[in-house]
C-alpha cells in the first residue's frame, strides 16, 4: 500500500509541478536539454524514493534539489574547473542553503531558484523557448507537450496521431537542435513574442482536444489532459493580458468543459448534445468563460480564431435546448471562423450547424463538397455527419453504408458505441 500511495504521489506532483521544475532548473543551468533530462532523473529518483522512504514534507522542493544536484555532479563530470560549477557549488555553500543528501531529505530549495515571483515566468519563458523558431511546428508541438504539458511519449503519440517513436525522435532531435543553435531560456523580446505566442496557443489547444474528445481508448473524455489545458489557458492569460487570443482560448476550454458533466452517462456511454441533462452543465466554468470572452473582445480590436469559436460555445450555453438555439448566429459565426482558420473540420461543422438552421439537404451539399475533395478521407468525421443527414433525409440505406464506414474509422471505442446504437436505429 505505501509503495502505490508513493507512485501515485509521484505522479500527482509531477502532473502539477513538472513545468515548474523543468523551467526553474533551465533558468539554474542555462540549458533547456539538460533542464529537461535532469527532471527526468529525479523524477526516476522520486519513483524509486517515495515508495520507500515515504513522500517528502515539500515534493516539488525534493524533485527540484534533486535535479539541482543532479546538474551539480553533471558539471562535475565536465570539468573539476568548470566555472559555472564552481559558481553553483559556491553559491550552494553560502549562507546556509541545504546542500547535498540533506537538501533532498528535507525538500528545502533554493529561494532564488524557486523564487514564486519568478515561477510563472519561467513556465511561460519554457512554453516560450519550446516553440522557438528554429524548431519545425512539429517539433514545438511534441517537446511542449512533454516539457511543459508533463505528457507521456504514448500520449503525445495518440494527440498527434502518429507512432510513439516518431513522437520521441522528434523530442530527441528537438532538444539537440535547441542546444547547437545556443537558444537562450527566456522570454523572448515583445516584438517576437506575438509571432511564437500562436505555436503556444495551439499547443495548449491541442492538449485540450485530446482531452475532451479522446482520439483513442475507452474514454470518451480524459479530464486529466483537458485540465491540464485549462490551467495552462489560465497561466497564459494572466501573463499575457493583452492578447486577445489568450483570453478567446480560455473562454473556448471554459464553455466546452462546462458541457462535460453531461457528456457521459453513469458507466461513461457519450451521450449526444440533444440528450443532455443541462442542469448538470457548469454554471460556474459557464460564467468564467463568457468573462473571458468578454475580455477578449474588450484588449483586442475584434474576435480571432479562438474567440469565434467561444463565441459559438457560448450560443450552445446559454440556449435551453437544442431548438432554442440561435442556429443562425452559429452558421454566421462558422463562416467567420472559415474565413480566419479555413479548414475541412471548420467547414463540416458549418454543415451541421447549416442543417439545424436550414435543413439537411441544404447541409448534404456542403458535406458532398467535402467528400468529393477527399479533405477528409483518414478521418470517421465526414461519414459520421454524412450519415445522419441521410437518415434525416430518409435514405436509410445510404446513411446505413455512411454510418458502417465511420465506425470502422473511429479510434475511441465510445464514439464507436454511439455509431452501433445509430446504425440499431436504422434496423
Amino acid at each position: 500500500m505505501a509503495d502505490e500511495t508513493g507512485r501515485q504521489a509521484v505522479a500527482a506532483v509531477w502532473r502539477i509541478e513538472s513545468a515548474r521544475i523543468v523551467g526553474a532548473l533551465a533558468r539554474y543551468t542555462g540549458d533547456f536539454a539538460l533542464a529537461e533530462d535532469l527532471a527526468q532523473e529525479a523524477l526516476a529518483e522520486a519513483l524509486v524514493s517515495w515508495p520507500r522512504d515515504g513522500v517528502p514534507g515539500n515534493p516539488a522542493g525534493w524533485l527540484l534539489t534533486t535535479g539541482r544536484r543532479r546538474a551539480i555532479d553533471a558539471f562535475r563530470r565536465r570539468s573539476a574547473r568548470d566555472a559555472r560549477y564552481a559558481a553553483l557549488a559556491h553559491g550552494l555553500s553560502e549562507g546556509g542553503a541545504v546542500t547535498g543528501a540533506d537538501a533532498a531529505d528535507t525538500g528545502e530549495a533554493d529561494d532564488v531558484l524557486w523564487d514564486p515571483d519568478r515561477i510563472d515566468d519561467d513556465v511561460l519563458a519554457l512554453m516560450f523557448t519550446a516553440c522557438h523558431p528554429v524548431l519545425s511546428r512539429e517539433a514545438q508541438v511534441a517537446l511542449t507537450l512533454r516539457v511543459v504539458g508533463g505528457l507521456t511519449s504514448d500520449e503525445i503519440a495518440r494527440a498527434l496521431l502518429v507512432p510513439t517513436a516518431t513522437v520521441q525522435a522528434r523530442i530527441t532531435r528537438a532538444k539537440k537542435t535547441l542546444g547547437a543553435a545556443r537558444v537562450p531560456f527566456a522570454l523572448p523580446p515583445a516584438d517576437e513574442r506575438r509571432a511564437r505566442l500562436g505555436s503556444v496557443l495551439s499547443v495548449v489547444y491541442l492538449i485540450f482536444t485530446e482531452g475532451s474528445s479522446a482520439s483513442s481508448g475507452d474514454d470518451l473524455i480524459r479530464l486529466d489532459l483537458a485540465a491540464e489545458a485549462q490551467r495552462l489557458a489560465r497561466i497564459l492569460a494572466r501573463l499575457v493580458p493583452s492578447e486577445p487570443e489568450a483570453h478567446g482560448l480560455l473562454a473556448l476550454l471554459e464553455l466546452t468543459a462546462a458541457r462535460f458533466p453531461a457528456r457521459t452517462g453513469p458507466d461513461g456511454e457519450p451521450v449526444l448534445l440533444e440528450d443532455q441533462d443541462r442542469r448538470r452543465w457548469d454554471r460556474s466554468a459557464i460564467t468564467r468563460g463568457r468573462a473571458a470572452l468578454v475580455r477578449a473582445g474588450q484588449v483586442g480590436k475584434g474576435l480571432g480564431a479562438y474567440g469565434v469559436q467561444a463565441a459559438i460555445a457560448e450560443c450552445h450555453a446559454v440556449a435551453g435546448s437544442v431548438a432554442d438555439t440561435d442556429w443562425d448566429r452559429v452558421v454566421v459565426l462558422y463562416e467567420a471562423l472559415g474565413r480566419l482558420a479555413p479548414s475541412p473540420v471548420v467547414e463540416l461543422n458549418r454543415a451541421v450547424a447549416v442543417s439545424m438552421a436550414q435543413g439537411p439537404a441544404a447541409a448534404l451539399l456542403i458535406v458532398d463538397g467535402l467528400a468529393g475533395d477527399d479533405v477528409l478521407a483518414g478521418s470517421h468525421l465526414l461519414p459520421t455527419v454524412r450519415g445522419e443527414l441521410l437518415r434525416r433525409l430518409g435514405r436509410t440505406g445510404d446513411a446505413r453504408h455512411e454510418l458502417r464506414r465511420a465506425a470502422a474509422m473511429c479510434g475511441n471505442e465510445r464514439e464507436r458505441e454511439v455509431l452501433r446504437r445509430k446504425l440499431a436505429d436504422l434496423g
